[in-house]
């Protein structure tokens, strides 16, 4: 097969009991991509073949809604041509599932900022009334370094639709005790799974296990897992309560929102138990959780947070280091997220900026500006988030808007002060 509608086909990528993956090319947008086809023969195969059309048409649905830098995006959908296909962002860097054995495990904090990642993901979807149903390490694709995203949403149940919920969807060993009894699921059938995977990338082994699925379902709605530090006694003791509670039977007893099981990962990055296990790196969930608390980002999407961390690089201070100098030519912009620093014109004080303010920004506002009008230098040690200018240009519409409501409030409030401060000088 060389072309499958308007996608040229590259080569096979894999095949499964109903689809077939190609590494095909976009000629329209020049980017390769990802497509499932699967033949007209499966969708007519009895019971079995309904189910996997309903599929079909989940994951097609989809299409342009799960917008997330940690969901892999479905581009296009095709359910009347022989075979439909659904085509997606191509993701090089193979799935977690390679990452699930004792000899082969990722690094500890890689694997909390992973599932730390998967959270936000799947808080997002649960946002659009979408829970996956099917988590486990092969529907989880690894991007580059701690990236990761979330794919195969085709045994997705979308909450506001009034589509049956169908029993016997998903692999066993993954699901939460809900969904093996078909109970009603919410957000927390999710989190159970997600907890089970993260279970696994921490130990090589997974949580709950029989001979067969009878078995194997008793052990998920009666039994008890093991901690994992009691499997890997080398694990900080910080992870067992988290693992443990995402595993709790008791819907009661889990975590109730993907917020609270976020918040904890991220904690857990900056524990103490675990500072011997990673390096000085600041961490994606320590990075998002702080953007997140800052006045310049307080009203950015996730998804914009998201692509800020992308964009951006950030840089440690200490005392008396120089930002900016009056003169030189601006190609960034900089949000101080830790400390303070001062702002000065031929060594004469005109503002301190603390946590959350911006400085800089009218190399982006108004490039044909040029040079720098002051000097910018740390007070102290803190933390700056340093935005190129023409990475900006390159962000997404979303995100280069949310950067100008930010800045355009910036300029609202230093009018109105000096507003104020002229007025005071009046009186």
């Amino acid at each position: 097969m060389d072309k499958l509608g308007k996608y040229e086909i590259i080569k096979k990528l894999g095949e499964g009991a109903t689809a077939t993956v190609f590494l095909g090319h976009d000629p329209f947008t020049g980017r390769d991509v990802a497509i499932k086809a699967v033949r007209a023969s499966v969708f007519a195969d009895g019971e079995g073949g309904k189910i996997s059309r309903n599929l079909f048409i989940t994951e097609a649905s989809l299409a342009g809604k799960l917008v997330h830098p940690h969901i892999v995006q479905i581009f296009d959908a095709v359910a009347d041509s022989d075979p439909s296909y659904i085509v997606m962002e191509y993701v090089a860097g193979g799935t977690l599932e390679r990452f699930t054995k004792p000899e082969s495990l990722l690094p500890v904090p890689d694997v909390v900022e992973m599932i730390f990642k998967c959270s936000r993901a799947l808080d997002f979807a649960h946002r659009l009334g979408v829970i996956h149903r099917d988590l486990k390490p092969a529907n989880i694709l690894h991007a580059e370094g701690t990236d990761v995203k979330i794919s195969d949403f085709g045994a997705a149940l979308t909450i506001s639709s009034d589509q049956t919920q169908v029993s016997g969807i998903g692999s066993p060993a993954y699901m939460s005790p809900q969904q093996v009894m078909e109970h009603p699921l919410n957000h927390q059938s999710d989190i159970f799974s997600l907890g089970v995977v993260f279970y696994q990338l921490l130990t090589g082994h997974l949580p709950f296990l029989g001979t067969n699925n009878f078995s194997l379902v008793y052990q998920i709605t009666h039994g008890d897992p093991i901690p994992p530090t009691q499997v890997r006694p080398d694990l900080p003791p910080c992870l067992d309560a988290i693992v443990m509670k995402a595993l709790e039977k008791d819907l009661e007893k889990r975590y109730p929102t993907w917020d609270a099981f976020s918040f904890e990962l991220a904690e857990a990055f900056r524990n103490e138990g675990m500072a011997a296990l990673r390096d000085a790196r600041v961490g994606d969930s320590d990075k998002f959780n702080l953007l997140r608390g800052l006045a310049f980002f307080r009203d950015f999407s996730d998804v914009a947070i998201w692509e800020v961390l992308r964009l951006s690089k950030w840089r440690r201070l200490n005392q008396g280091d120089a930002l900016m100098r009056e003169g030189e030519p601006g190609d960034h912009f900089c949000v101080l997220a830790e400390g303070e620093v001062k702002v000065t014109k031929q060594n004469k004080l005109l503002n301190i900026l603390s946590a959350g303010e911006c400085f800089g920004e009218m190399a982006y506002l108004n490039p044909e500006r040029g040079a720098r009008s002051a000097d910018v230098t740390a007070m102290g040690e803190g933390l700056v988030i340093v935005v190129g200018t023409e990475a900006l240009t390159q962000a997404n519409q979303a995100t280069r808007h949310e950067f100008d409501r930010a800045f355009l409030r910036i300029l609202v409030d230093r009018l109105d002060m000096a507003n104020t401060r002229l007025t005071s000088l009046a009186m």
